[in-house]
């Protein structure tokens, strides 16, 4: 969570409340404006509380427009009614709402079958707040396993993971709360994700693990899992080292199956101990919801799990937060139900169908030139042609957001520090006629951009990164 400071109090102000905001009458119906940073002196009338919260909220982004988040940001009415229904019930009291917890159960087993478990009834998973909870989990595992099997040297030894420099911003997290070191591939040339050789090549016996990405936020490519997993095993062969792979699929992970069925990235491969996913990303759910999913028991160490008896029953948790409410879980089983493998095929081929769509209009335009284009995450991104100078991406981002439309402008990280691009994230809910909209509102922007005498330079007021 992002973290912010109290107000100071030459700053302090108040809202200014409408006089129609009154149940009745508007004169008696007139109160003292709150003040914004301390609590009122008095009640407000929940009708004028809701008014005045609403109206700050209007100014806000659409999150429909939103063509930066990952996140889901549309659902079925009737989803909101169900998630409505069990806000109040927490998620950690699973002896209080035994259904509930019987709904995450089944979420579990339903995608330890959708992942290829080889014994589905072994696997070991639980529901989070997101994938950044849930690759803390996994992270927190495969240090565990380490520190098991090296006793004798740690905490001498330094544990390190290894993983591509695209990974999200959690694993760099994992690595400074839990003292592991990170090791990174960076990228190279057309290369934007991890390289299994180069990966291997930084493995040694403090590696906890290596992590995989199934679909980098980069630029919405698959990272070679079973390549990755191959030169492992060939580390292994020629070393005796023997380490594990983690997949973050936080979106690809509901993706890859129902789209690239032969892509072979999940615990069909022995090297694969863990696998996490959004359910709120191509899970089809709003935020927040995650999943963690662990090979076996032998992958998440039993000391790990703590057992909480005080709610009214003995009930295994694994987590680092611990009330949460049970909504997100519901409508996932809900949307599980209600999708099935078609319903969930025919929405991830139309959310892929409209990348590949507004990639290849976008690339028809002339002034800019594809890094990808959205045939593996629906997700593709894109920089300025060579013959370009008149402006950057970053302009393109900001004369974009005058049309509502929130697009990030990002620098690559090491070693493409020189590459800078715009990136589209196509979800459920943004269709062809959207898609024809953006085109439009991106054509009428051009004939401005080419007029500029050089790119602004003003990075700050385009739509940043965001995972």
């Amino acid at each position: 969570m992002a973290l912010h400071r109290g107000s100071r109090k030459h700053g302090e102000r108040h809202i200014s409340v409408n006089p129609f905001f009154g149940d009745a009458d508007p004169v008696s119906g007139m109160t003292e404006a709150p003040p914004t940073h301390r609590l009122p002196d008095a009640p407000l009338a929940p009708a004028t509380a809701y008014q005045v919260v609403h109206d700050e909220l209007m100014l806000d982004g659409n999150a429909r427009l939103n063509l930066a988040t990952f996140v889901t940001t549309w659902m079925e009415p009737q989803a909101g009614v169900l998630m409505a229904e069990c806000l109040d019930k927490n998620m950690i009291d699973k002896d209080e709402y035994p259904r509930t917890a019987e709904l995450e159960r089944r979420c579990v087993a339903i995608l330890a079958d959708l992942w290829n478990a080889p014994d589905p009834s072994a696997v070991v998973g639980c529901s989070t707040t997101g994938s950044s909870e849930a690759c803390m989990l996994a992270g927190m595992a495969l240090k565990r396993r380490w520190t098991k099997r090296n006793a004798d040297r740690y905490p001498g030894a330094r544990p390190n993971l290894v993983m591509g420099v695209n990974v999200q911003v959690c694993w760099e997290k994992f690595c400074d709360f839990w003292e592991v070191e990170p090791r990174l591939v960076n990228m190279e040339g057309d290369r934007f994700h991890l390289d299994p050789r180069a990966a291997a090549e930084l493995c040694d016996e403090n590696t906890i693990g290596v992590v995989g990405v199934l679909g980098s936020t980069f630029d919405g490519s698959y990272e070679p899992i079973a390549g990755l997993c191959a030169e492992l095993d060939a580390l292994k062969e020629r070393t005796g080292l023997d380490i594990p792979v983690h997949v973050d699929g936080a979106s690809g992970a509901m993706v890859a199956p129902f789209l690239d069925e032969d892509l072979v990235w999940d615990f069909r491969l022995p090297r694969v101990a863990s696998i996490n996913t959004s359910g709120h990303k191509y899970g089809l759910v709003y935020p927040g919801v995650g999943w963690a999913l662990w090979r076996d028991s032998e992958a998440l160490p039993e000391e790990l799990v703590f057992r909480v008896n005080y709610l009214g029953g003995d009930m295994p948790t694994f987590a680092l937060n611990f009330s949460r409410p049970g909504a997100q879980v519901a409508a996932q089983y809900y949307t599980f139900l209600r999708l099935g493998r078609e319903g969930y095929r025919a929405v991830q081929r139309s959310t892929r169908d409209v990348a590949t769509y507004l990639a290849g209009k976008i690339e028809a335009l002339g002034d800019f030139r594809l890094l990808t284009r959205g045939d593996q995450l629906p997700v593709f991104a894109f920089t300025t042609a060579d013959h370009v100078t008149a402006y950057d991406v970053f302009d393109v981002s900001r004369r974009l957001r005058e049309y509502g439309w929130l697009v990030p402008a990002y620098t690559f990280p090491p070693d493409r520090e020189d590459l800078s691009v715009l990136r589209v994230v196509c979800r459920n809910g943004f269709s062809h006629d959207l898609a024809d909209l953006f085109l439009a509102d991106l054509t009428r922007a051009l004939p401005g951009l080419r007029r500029q005498q050089g790119p602004s330079g003003d990075k700050e007021a385009a739509t940043g990164f965001h995972h």
